[in-house]
Order: structure tokens, then sequence, then C-alpha cells
């Protein structure tokens, strides 16, 4: 009997000692691999819920955000301040990164979801660096109960009945030197040109109450009744209209601007593979379709499908997409110090 119960002891022992956190057995799990993403932060129960999490459960990953502007958190990265695998940012940001090789160039092989979005999203900087994960238009919202006429144009915003009424992005915001290529095409020109973009400016600046940097700004004198009209992305209006219900975003008759919000792997990563994985991921019908349908972000993968209802306030549809205005960001970086010391000088209030 004795010995029966020693062998039962020594089965036991040797039971709990294969179950053991330190032990060899099969069932043994890894502490899960960080990633750490470069974002916004806005929309974070969101995307923690119903993005991040399912992602961390699948591939045994802890994501931890480092939130900010895009000046800021490139500025981290450029500056090595921030221990980054992921990184968002509008294109004009992310083409100073490519601009001062920030970026990894990545493996489209592994990111077979890039077959299943627009071919404007596909490489917006280039074959080399991370797609376009969603594309928002940059048009013009008014509030009709505030203006003589409904606007339909870019032009409409130089009218004499505006004096005073209006917002403009400054000029080194993302859209900035969109405003500034809309003001060059109300000068007349087919082809961008600095100096009658800038005289197109001047007579604009009447009729400017201030230029904002942040959409809150824009937001808060929409709702205060400071403006009556001003040139914004379509993926902020519904918080217009959450403050004047009757509010309406026009995507002018000359074309509205794509503003593509990339992502990218930052060089030096030890995650290059997972965070190639993560950008498939971004990229797939399944995720799209959750953040269109929260209107967090407009959808670039063409497989997603919705409603009138669902895709309101949304830059949806391969026709509303191939209609945008793509500016070269190669050209707009080059420039863009020439043109912020002209701004400065010329039109700042």
């Amino acid at each position: 009997m004795k010995k029966i119960i020693k062998g039962l002891v020594v089965s036991s022992l040797f039971l709990l000692a294969a179950c053991a956190p330190n032990g060899d057995s099969a069932n043994d799990k890894q502490e899960p691999v960080e990633l750490v993403i470069s974002t916004w932060g806005f929309a974070e129960d969101f995307f923690r819920e119903e993005v991040y999490k399912p992602f961390e459960e699948e591939h045994n990953v802890e994501i931890v955000l480092d939130t900010g502007n895009n000046a800021d958190r490139l500025n981290k990265v450029r500056q090595g301040t921030a221990d980054v695998d992921v990184i968002f940012l509008s294109d004009y940001y992310a083409q100073q990164g490519i601009n001062d090789g920030l970026f990894e160039t990545i493996n489209r092989s592994k990111i077979p979801n890039i077959d299943h979005i627009y071919d404007a999203a596909k490489a917006p900087l280039g074959e080399e660096y991370g797609p376009a994960y969603t594309i928002a238009q940059f048009g013009i919202a008014y509030n009709p109960d505030e203006v003589a006429q409904p606007i339909t144009s870019w032009k409409d915003l130089w009218s004499e009945d505006l004096k005073s009424a209006i917002t403009v992005p400054g000029i080194t915001s993302t859209s900035g030197p969109m405003f500034l290529d809309a003001a060059s095409k109300v000068s007349g020109s087919q082809e961008f040109n600095e100096d009658q973009a800038f005289e197109q400016m001047k007579k604009l600046m009447p009729n400017v109450v201030k230029e904002y940097g942040q959409t809150s700004e824009f937001v808060n004198m929409f709702a205060q009744g400071e403006i009556a009209a001003g040139p914004i992305m379509e993926m902020y209006f519904a918080d217009l209209q959450e403050a004047v219900p009757n509010a309406e975003f026009v995507a002018p008759k000359e074309g509205g601007y794509a503003v593509m919000n990339t992502v990218n792997v930052v060089k030096g990563t030890d995650n290059k593979e997972l965070a190639e994985e993560f950008i498939n991921y971004l990229l797939s019908k399944e995720v799209q379709e959750k953040s269109a349908k929260e209107k967090i972000d407009s959808p670039v993968n063409t497989e997603v499908q919705l409603s009138e209802a669902e895709a309101e306030g949304l830059t949806y549809g391969e026709d509303v997409v191939k209609s945008l205005v793509v500016l070269d960001m190669k050209f707009v970086n080059e420039h863009s110090k020439a043109w912020i010391d002209r701004w400065n000088r010329e039109l700042a209030q």
C-alpha cells in the first residue's frame, strides 16, 4: 500500500512540475510581444476594443499606444525619443518621414489586402512605403441659414457676402497646402501658380475671421455663429452637425481634395513582420467595415458595402474617390518652407 501511495505522490509531483509556469509543457504561453503604435488617439475606445484587442488575442501581442498630433509624433521618431513600430500619419507628414529616412520599406507580399483597396490608396507615397488605410475628402461646410445662397464652389468663399464670416486652415496644417492650391484654381490657373495663389489669398482675407489650426477651433466658431462657412475635412462634419444640425457639406465643383491617412513601419523596429501583419489586418474588410459603420474612418477596402445611411458623412465609393484632387506630396514638402515663410509675411493675421 505504501508503494502505491508513494507512486501516486511521485506521479502527482511530476504532473505539477509539467504544468508549472517555468516548465517545458506545450501548454506554456510565451509573454506577449509588445507592438508600439503611434497614432492620434481619437476614438481610442473603439480602436482598443474593436481593432486592437482582436489582433492582440490572435497574435499574442500587447499593443501600446503613443498618441499626439502628426508633427509631435513624427518629431519623436525623428529625435529617437519614442520606440515606435508602426506610425499613422497624414500623407503630408508621412512624406516628411520618408524624406528623412525614418521608415522601413515594406514587403507588399506580406500585405495581401493591399490588392483589395482603392488604387489611390495602394501606394500614395511610392511602392516602397505604406498604404493609406482611409481617405477623407477636404471640401466646404456651411450653415445655409447664414449665407445668401448655397455654396457650390471654392470661389464662393471669396464672395463679399461672406465678409468676416469664414475660417481657413493655417498653412502648416495638413489641409493648408490644399487650400492654397484651391486658391490657385480660383485665380484661373490650370496648374499650381504660387504667385497667383497668394494674390488670391490676399483678396480672401477680408472674409477670414481667423485661421484654424485644429478642427475643434472650426467647430467652436461654427457652433457659436462666429463663422458661416469654411473648408474642412468631411470626416469632421458630424461634429459640426451635432452643433448645427442643418449644416451642409459640399464637394466643390472644381473637386474636393484627397486627405490620405497612411500607416508605415518605423525604421529599426524588431517587429517588422508583425507590423506588416498589423497593416494587413487594418486593411481587411472586417476592420474597415466596423470602422466605417461607426463613422470613425472612411473605408478604402473595395469589398466593404454600405447602405446610404451608413455611408452618410463618409468618403465612400470608387466614383467619389476618383473625383478627388490628389496633391503631389513630394512637391508640397519641397516648397512648404517657402510657402510658410511667405504666408507669415503676407497673410498672417
